[in-house]
């Protein structure tokens, strides 16, 4: 399998000469990498090895944590089919997911009740919290700094996107791709995760290269393994922002690739930080969270 080519945006650097880059990976993929965002390694790995710590806990023990897909808390084993977001039939997604949300009240108790509500925190491992917490702030920062890019690249004012970030939802997975150990053997047509678009304005990933890792679609190209910059993050756009530019920029197609038969016992772990807009948006005659809710509904297997 090929490797897609994607720029890498440094944000220390002018953006003006890196705008008809980051415009045209766009167009095509939906796909870039941003370096030079200051967040160090150190924070991700401590995230990893504490998720690590809960992922291998008793099933039971996790269970006490199980919530349906757009909650706050574990998504265990066959909990999503991303597929479905797309309208393609798969069997569940192999991985398992602690996800965290947005949780400052707005003081709309409807919206509060729907997308700010508070977060579970595993008592298991209480070293998570902190780490999260501090993860999320810095990701709320990054996002902005990479909307502003993009509303440069797209020819408007910087704030062309950031003035609808001012109380914003957002959602954020730490995912666990276990090896075909736990897993078993894939069924046809299964994967880590089923090929999908995401849902809102932008998406920030750091990844862990892997044989079972993630893949992005073009229409030159087809599937590719997306490449791995370990300094960078790997951002994608989703439907929301495609749907705001007027179909100029594509939401970024995807998947993760099953546990390798080669290489059974590859484990990878993601951490995946979903940034909307503020709810009430409206983009193109489509209230913005509304569209979210059913495509979270969409995906949530059984």
């Amino acid at each position: 399998m090929t490797e897609a080519s994607l720029p890498t945006i440094d944000l220390r650097r002018d953006p003006a000469g890196q705008l008809p880059a980051v415009d045209r990976a766009l167009r095509t993929a939906g796909f870039l990498l941003v370096g030079g965002h200051g967040v160090d390694p150190a924070l991700p790995a401590a995230i990893r090895e504490s998720a690590r710590t809960f992922f291998r806990l008793p099933e039971d023990v996790k269970r006490r944590y199980a919530v349906k897909v757009g909650g706050r808390g574990w998504l265990g084993p066959g909990a999503e089919a991303n597929g479905y977001a797309e309208g393609t039939a798969t069997p569940p997604d192999l991985k398992e997911s602690l996800s965290f949300a947005a949780e400052e009240p707005t003081g709309n108790a409807a919206v509060d009740a729907e997308w700010f509500l508070p977060n579970t925190w595993p008592a298991e491992v209480p070293e998570l919290r902190p780490l999260v917490e501090e993860y999320l702030g810095l990701m709320r920062e990054l996002s902005d700094h990479v909307l502003d890019l993009l509303g440069l690249a797209l020819g408007e004012p910087a704030d062309f996107f950031t003035r609808h970030t001012g109380h914003p939802t957002f959602g954020f997975n730490i995912n666990w791709y276990p090896g075909r150990e736990r897993t078993g053997e894939p069924e046809p047509g299964q994967f880590r995760i089923g090929p999908h678009t995401d849902f809102g304005t932008v998406t920030l990933l750091d990844r862990q290269a892997g044989r079972g890792g993630l893949q992005l679609y073009t229409d030159s190209g087809g599937w590719q393994d997306a490449p791995h910059d370990p300094e960078a993050f790997t951002v994608n756009i989703g439907d929301l922002m495609a749907g705001w530019t007027g179909g100029r920029w594509r939401s970024g197609r995807h998947r993760v690739l099953p546990p390798p038969a080669d290489a059974p016992a590859e484990e990878l772990m993601s951490l995946v930080y979903f940034y909307e807009c503020d709810p009430g948006t409206t983009i193109n005659g489509i209230e913005s969270h509304a569209y979210l809710r059913a495509q979270l509904d969409a995906i949530t297997a059984g």
